[in-house]
C-alpha cells in the first residue's frame, strides 16, 4: 500500500503526465517527463523538467551506454535544481518510492542493481570485484541481462519506514536458450535520515526458468517453477559476515516519474529508475 502523503509532502511533489514521444530514441513507449504544473507559474519547474528529460535521453539512447562521468554530471545538475526548488526531496518520508520501477541506467552490470549484490560485496569485500569481473566479462549473446525491475511496498503504520522490496532481473544465457528472472526479496527495516532506507536481503530465486520448462514441459514444469524453494541468501551472507545482509539505499531524488538511488557503499555511482506503476495501480 502506498504511504499516505502529508499535505506538506504532497505540495512538494511534482506531478507527472506520461506523454509519448514520436521520436522515441529506443522505439518504445517512453514517457517524456513533463510537469503538470501550469506554465505561467515560473520557468523553474520547466527547467527541472528539461534536466529530467536530458537524463532520461542519455540513459535510453541507442548509440551505446553513456559513461559514468556523463551521468554523474546530469544527475548532479538535476539534484541541485531539485534541491533549489524543494522538489523530489525527503524520499524516505513522502511515500513516492512505493510502486514498480524500471532501471534505465546502472553504473555497473545491470545485475548490480539488486540489493543482493550490494550485500554480497559486504560479505566478501576482498573477492567480490574479482568474481563480478569474471561474470561481467561474459559477452553477448552467451549472457544477456535486462530488463531490471524493482517493486517497493511501504507500510504507513509505525514511526519509521518499513516495507518490502522485490528486485527482478532477467538473465538470458546461451543465446537465449535458457532464461530466468533472478528475484531477490528483501525487507525494508527502517529509514536513515530523509533519504535512506535500510534493506535486509531475505531470499534469492531464479523464477520462470525456461531451462526447467525445457526439461519438464507443460504443467509439470510450471509446478516445479512455482514450488522451487528460494535460496535463503540473507541467512547465508550473515553466516559469512554478520550484518552483511543489510544494506542502505540512498534515494537522492524521487518524484512521480523518476528516481535516483545509490548504494551508500558506492555513493558516487547512481542508478536511474523510471516509474512503471504506482502502488496499487495497474499502469503508470
Amino acid at each position: 500500500p502506498l504511504l499516505f502523503l502529508s499535505p506538506l509532502a504532497a505540495r512538494s511533489a511534482v506531478a507527472f503526465v506520461p506523454i509519448l514521444s514520436a521520436n522515441s530514441c529506443n522505439h518504445r513507449h517512453r514517457p517524456m517527463l513533463f510537469s503538470s504544473v501550469p506554465s505561467d507559474v515560473s520557468t523553474t519547474e520547466s527547467t527541472l523538467d528539461d534536466l529530467k528529460e536530458d537524463l532520461v535521453r542519455a540513459c535510453t539512447r541507442t548509440s551505446g551506454k553513456p559513461l559514468l562521468d556523463e551521468i554523474q554530471v546530469l544527475v548532479r545538475d538535476l539534484e541541485d535544481k531539485a534541491e533549489l526548488v524543494g522538489l523530489g526531496q525527503s524520499s524516505a518520508l513522502t511515500g513516492l518510492l512505493a510502486g514498480e520501477w524500471e532501471l534505465l541506467y546502472s553504473p555497473e552490470d545491470v545485475t548490480r542493481s539488486s540489493p543482493f549484490f550490494w550485500a554480497f560485496a559486504q560479505a566478501f569485500p576482498d573477492q567480490a570485484d574479482q568474481i563480478f569481473g569474471i561474470t561481467d566479462s561474459i559477452p553477448a549473446p552467451i549472457k544477456e541481462v535486462g530488463p531490471a525491475l524493482q517493486t517497493i511496498e511501504l507500510d504507513p503504520a509505525g514511526s519509521t519506514t518499513t516495507g518490502k522490496l522485490v528486485s527482478r532481473v532477467k538473465v538470458a544465457t546461451l543465446n537465449g536458450l535458457a532464461t530466468s528472472i533472478m528475484t531477490t526479496r528483501a525487507d525494508i527495516v527502517g529509514s536513515i535520515g530523509f533519504d535512506g532506507l535500510k534493506i535486509r536481503v531475505d531470499t534469492t530465486k531464479p523464477e520462470d526458468s525456461t531451462a526447467i520448462q525445457r526439461f519438464f514441459p507443460g504443467p509439470l514444469g510450471n509446478m516445479i517453477n512455482e514450488n522451487l524453494p528460494p535460496f535463503p541468501s540473507g541467512e547465508a551472507l550473515e553466516r559469512v559476515q554478520p550484518g552483511s545482509s543489510t544494506v542502505i539505499m540512498r534515494t537522492t531524488f524521487c518524484d512521480e516519474g523518476l528516481r535516483i538511488s545509490r548504494n551508500e557503499a558506492k555513493y558516487d555511482e547512481p542508478y536511474v529508475w523510471r516509474r512503471k506503476k504506482f502502488a496499487g495501480s495497474e499502469t503508470f
